[in-house]
């Protein structure tokens, strides 16, 4: 018997087993998939802070200058100070949490695929299978389920942010260490949606370039595969290169209404808790957010995982995927736009949900209007359908 169990060792359960463990006041057990197929490949997650210490032994690279480039080659470079984008791999985040969590006597790793998870008298229970076969059953007062959802919550609309990349290694030096290239516009636009290229330098010759669309399908492996070439040969201009490793992945970019409690004493966190920011995908942040949340709240006596987002922040967020499936408004000039006339640091926070009303006021202001108007006015009529749910990845930021 526990205090908690966090089931899943992504970023959103290794996050809050870590949180929770920082003082010796609970029990903890997190339960893994063990090795094989069901553990997840090492991929890479990226945010923006201020203060990026507490994870400075995971953190492989990080930026304090961001571009963008617009559909005719044009190029905005901005500096968000004091924020900085961070970005750390799978497999070193994993062996930091590890770490801390090995130093807390009340905690313990377990590793097993868990097939059930419900409610019982004074708690719950995750039954699970072992490596060898056995069957589990673990107890705990608390439950915090990361494993992504088998089909998304009825949603309005439901766009996919959904990317391959490669880490490449070029022949001579080609990138410039010191930006980041959020996202790049010069790439071809497909009918529906919008797309863009994405490069992290980690070295002047060594960099993450990744392919990535928000639109309703994913592609095959061969289109990605396409996509990246030409971006790298014909529009990096990267010369002869050697792809080391690639990663892929798709995320939701949904209005749907994800429920943070699936019983008494079961609750979901992560992307399978709305951690996921609808409109641009990133997680990571909101992932830490809630895991300092959560514990705050057991050490005091309460257990509701809370909000990972705003109610506005939301409702801005539907309006904003809304007029992106619909077609009213150009992503790429949109985008671009608010990089353009935004204060950057004000709009990295806008980003991560964390500006005032007034401040997003100010933001809207920056937007087109008249089609986000007419978008707000038609949402209330919508109906919210079931949509089959892709394989889900936890988001790359």
């Amino acid at each position: 018997m526990s205090d908690v169990i966090i089931v899943g060792g992504g970023a959103s359960g290794l996050s809050l087993a870590q949180h929770l463990t920082a003082t010796d006041s609970l029990t903890v057990t997190l339960v893994e998939a063990p090795d094989g197929p069901l553990r997840a490949p090492e991929r890479t997650w990226c945010y923006w802070d201020e203060d990026g210490a507490e994870l400075d032994e995971a953190v492989d690279a990080s930026w304090s200058r961001l571009r963008i480039h617009d559909a005719d080659g044009g190029a905005v470079t901005v500096d968000p100070a004091p924020l900085r984008y961070r970005m750390l791999r799978s497999t070193a985040f994993e062996h930091w949490a590890h770490s801390r969590i090995a130093r807390s006597p009340g905690a313990r790793i377990v590793r097993a695929t868990a097939d059930t998870v419900r409610d019982t008298a004074g708690g719950a229970a995750v039954r699970c299978t072992a490596p060898d076969g056995r069957t589990l059953t673990l107890h705990a007062r608390h439950v915090f389920d990361s494993r992504p959802l088998t089909a998304l919550p009825p949603a309005r609309t439901r766009l996919l942010q959904h990317f391959r990349g490669w880490f490449v290694r070029t022949d001579t030096d080609r990138f410039d260490p010191a930006v980041a290239d959020l996202m790049d516009f010069r790439v071809p636009q497909p009918g529906h949606g919008l797309a863009f290229g994405y490069v992290l330098p980690l070295a002047p010759d060594r960099a993450l370039v990744e392919y990535t669309e928000f639109s309703r399908t994913p592609l095959t492996r061969a289109a990605y595969e396409s996509a990246l070439g030409q971006y790298g040969r014909e529009i990096l201009e990267l010369g002869a290169f050697t792809v080391e490793r690639a990663e892929q992945g798709v995320i939701p970019m949904t209005d749907a209404r994800f429920p943070r409690r699936i019983g008494t004493a079961v609750s979901r966190i992560g992307t399978a808790g709305g951690a996921t920011r609808p409109a641009t995908g990133y997680t990571f942040a909101a992932v830490q957010r809630q895991s300092r949340a959560v514990a705050a709240a057991l050490r005091d006596g309460r257990a509701v995982a809370p909000r990972p987002h705003a109610r506005r922040v939301l409702a801005m967020d539907a309006i904003l995927l809304r007029a992106l499936d619909t077609g009213r408004i150009d992503g790429p000039g949109f985008f671009t736009g608010l990089f353009r006339h935004v204060p950057p640091e004000r709009l990295l926070r806008f980003l991560d949900g964390r500006t005032s009303p007034w401040e997003e006021w100010g933001i809207g202001l920056r937007t087109p209007v008249g089609p986000m108007l007419r978008t707000a006015a038609e949402l209330p009529f919508l109906r919210r359908r079931t949509h089959p749910a892709p394989r889900i990845e936890e988001s790359r930021r």
